[in-house]
């Protein structure tokens, strides 16, 4: 098969299929056909990339304003692909674990099918206008789903995510057609491979007003501390497909924004403002970590540990070197598996009992232990226990993060510098978080069953399949991390100035 052809198909795939379903056709055989095929290729995919080569490969376009070098261009390199694969695998388990939907069930498939087609056309494209555009082609259903088909306060929470991302998305916007002025006139071209080596020419015009555009429209994308507070709600009133699929995928494009746009084309960006990420992330592990301890059901507890974890991710970034960017993209594809399946059966929970306070649980180990089982596994993953992606992504985050930063020298005379003081303190974020997921554990599955629930049922057989398939992937890339990083290393020490 052409190999650039897997790209196009791998995009089109849900995207055809989403608007097949909105035509009529069967909505749930439908999504899971498509999103099974859409992993198959992406496999296929990363199987046929020369991970040695590194690089963009598999690349194709299609001129859409020739005049302004604008073009509907997809092509991969190692980072795209890990993160195209995290965006099929959580897919094919959010549409796997949708319930029987008591209105509209195709439009809820629809809504589904075109986040993940967004969020792969986002990680594939090449073209700057499209790697937007494909972003809020995945936000507004979203909004729709929280909207239509969320749980208690599910108009506030849709409002809050519509408003608080929409600024976001102008604020990025803003930072992006900077990117395009900052080239020459004779340069300008939105594609994304071009902007990449002008800016190790030194080709962009001074423009000091970019990165931290490009940081705060991110941030917000990312829930970045202070930008934080729509996306707890927004995950506790989202359904557990939606909120998979946000929190374990979407929610990753600020992330490989920083990675595929602000870091290449604005180091220096990244050295002057390192000492305010660097505030802002143990914001996020600090403050919102003892936020979440707070809480007292587990929707709003997950929602809280997803906001708290791109803390890490964050420190990872900033640490600029390898060890520091190879354990942050790790940390996104395995938050990613991780949030995904903790939501996946907190719908299951809430399904069963119609509550998440954890004041109404306990004991439901005994009625149902594969549920526990599984629900234990990704706790343990969550907390970062060894054997789990999430354990060796965090500890490439923290060895990188304290040899790292623009002041690593400081340490060598015997003071700590201010990377390695943020590391210290991150590391806290281990015990925070190992702190309310042991908790909410003990209090929905451990203790005397309450009564009214001994009615209730284990998971059914078929639904077994997207816990196997997203723990077994955690386990995964926790036992051999070395094969992840054979496709992403490459890739990502070209990003390092």
């Amino acid at each position: 098969m052409n190999t650039a052809l897997l790209l196009h198909l791998i995009v089109l795939l849900p995207l055809g299929a989403a608007i097949a379903i909105l035509l009529g056709s069967p909505a749930r055989k439908t999504a899971l056909g498509a999103s099974i095929a859409a992993l198959a290729l992406t496999i296929i995919s990363v199987l046929a990339y020369q991970g040695t080569a590194g690089g963009f490969q598999f690349q194709s376009h299609v001129d859409v304003v020739a005049e302004w070098d604008l073009k509907y261009f997809l092509g991969a390199d190692g980072l795209s692909l890990a993160m195209v694969l995290l965006a099929t695998l959580v897919t094919v388990a959010a549409v796997w674990v949708t319930p029987k939907m008591e209105k509209s069930e195709n439009a809820f498939y629809a809504c589904l099918l075109l986040i993940a087609a967004g969020a792969i056309g986002a990680f594939l494209s090449l073209d700057l206008f499209f790697f937007y555009a494909f972003h809020e082609l995945a936000l507004i259903p979203t909004f729709i789903l929280i909207g239509v088909w969320g749980s208690g306060e599910k108009q506030q929470a849709a409002w809050r995510i519509t408003i608080y991302l929409a600024i976001g998305s102008i604020i990025l916007l803003a930072g992006l057609i900077g990117v395009y002025l900052a080239v020459p006139v004779a340069q300008r071209t939105f594609d994304i491979p071009q902007l990449q080596a002008l800016a190790k020419t030194s080709a962009f015009l001074p423009a000091k007003w970019i990165f931290p555009t490009l940081l705060v429209g991110f941030g917000v994308l990312v829930s970045l501390f202070p930008f934080h507070s729509w996306a707890p709600k927004a995950y506790a009133s989202a359904p557990a497909p939606a909120a998979m699929l946000h929190a374990g995928v979407l929610k990753k494009f600020g992330l490989y924004g920083m990675l595929r746009i602000a870091l290449p084309m604005f180091p220096l960006g990244v050295q002057q403002y390192d000492y305010i990420i660097l505030i802002l992330l143990i914001g996020n592990i600090l403050f919102v970590g003892l936020a979440t301890i707070a809480q007292k059901q587990l929707d709003t507890t997950l929602g809280y540990s997803s906001v708290m974890h791109m803390g890490y991710i964050y420190l990872g970034i900033v640490s600029m070197n390898l060890t520091g960017i190879n354990g942050a993209a790790l940390l996104m594809f395995a938050h990613g598996l991780s949030i995904a399946a903790l939501f996946a059966m907190s719908g299951m929970i809430r399904e069963r009992t119609g509550t998440l306070e954890f004041s109404d649980l306990g004991g439901l180990g005994k009625r149902a232990p594969v549920l526990m089982f599984c629900f234990g596994l990704a706790t343990f993953a969550s907390i970062g226990l060894p054997g789990f992606g999430n354990f060796a992504s965090e500890t490439m985050v923290f060895f990188g993060a304290f040899s790292g930063g623009f002041e690593s020298n400081a340490f060598q005379t015997g003071a700590f510098n201010f990377h390695q003081i943020a590391t210290i303190v991150g590391l806290w974020g281990v015990v925070i978080s190992a702190v309310y997921m042991l908790r909410a554990y003990r209090k929905i599955f451990m203790g005397d069953l309450v009564s009214r629930w001994a009615g209730i049922s284990d998971i059914r057989p078929l639904y077994k399949f997207p816990l196997v398939l997203l723990i077994g992937a955690l386990l995964v890339c926790g036992l051999y991390p070395q094969g992840f990083l054979h496709l992403v290393g490459p890739t990502l020490s070209h990003l390092l100035p």
